[in-house]
């Protein structure tokens, strides 16, 4: 609960998993820095139902900001949900494999082996949004094993890592960035090459924001070098165009 003192102008933001991490270890300082209050909300990039950006932004949520994948963010574009002007390429992060913490460490280092793997997986489980869909859509067809690995998908990349991290899967899909530092979770490797995506991140204003200053101060800071450490922790490329 806020407390009465706490009279600080806030920002909202709403933001998915794939840049959500590295968001968090950045946030404090930018608190910290500027006396801003930032109250965070979670969302997928893409899919459907009532944990995606695109539905909560339909049905009401009051959002200032929103950062999401690429693919994602198009969609909101589309709807006339942004701000014309005000998106930032934030990172990139290429699709990753995990086991749950002290599993054999699954290869996935070819197109050989990681089909293998998913052959060979109890349950494999990863998000609904933008990832899961290029995995189902794409790269288990390529694989030639659409119909044959037994999967899950879950709304969004916290929880297809929390049901890894429990032992009910035995491999995770997903962008790096929602695999690491995560207890429970071991990443194991980046998918080859002929089947990898690699997602951008971006930061964007809402078109009613209702903080547009505050909000466009934000978006500087998770685009410039003081969020740089916090990126790069969680396996993500910063884009450095416009940073400074």
């Amino acid at each position: 609960m806020t407390s009465p003192s706490d009279s600080r102008p806030t920002v909202t933001v709403l933001i998915s998993g794939g840049f959500e991490l590295a968001y968090r270890k950045a946030i404090p300082d930018f608190e910290q820095e500027t006396g801003i209050k930032i109250e965070t909300r979670s969302g997928a990039s893409q899919g459907s139902g009532p944990k995606t950006i695109r539905y909560q932004l339909d049905h009401g949520a009051e959002v200032d900001v929103v950062i999401l994948s690429n693919e994602g963010l198009h969609e909101l574009i589309d709807a006339n949900l942004i701000a014309e002007g005000s998106i930032a390429e934030l990172a990139t992060a290429p699709l990753a494999a995990a086991v749950q913490t002290g599993a054999p460490r699954s290869d996935v280092s070819s197109v050989a082996a990681l089909t293998q793997t998913l052959l060979d997986a109890r349950l494999v489980v990863m998000p609904a949004s933008t990832s899961g869909l290029f995995i189902q859509r794409e790269i288990l067809p390529a694989l030639g094993v659409a119909d044959k690995v037994r999967l899950k998908v879950y709304p969004r990349g916290t929880d297809s890592a929390a049901a890894l991290a429990a032992g009910e899967a035995d491999l995770a899909l997903g962008p790096i960035s929602e695999l690491v530092n995560i207890p429970g979770v071991e990443p194991v490797g980046v998918l080859p090459d002929e089947v990898q995506l690699v997602q951008t991140f971006s930061a964007a204003m809402r078109a009613t924001a209702k903080n547009p200053d505050l909000a466009k101060q934000l978006i500087a800071f998770l685009q410039s070098d003081k969020a740089e450490a916090a990126v790069r922790q969680v396996g993500m490329e910063p884009l450095r165009s416009g940073r400074g």
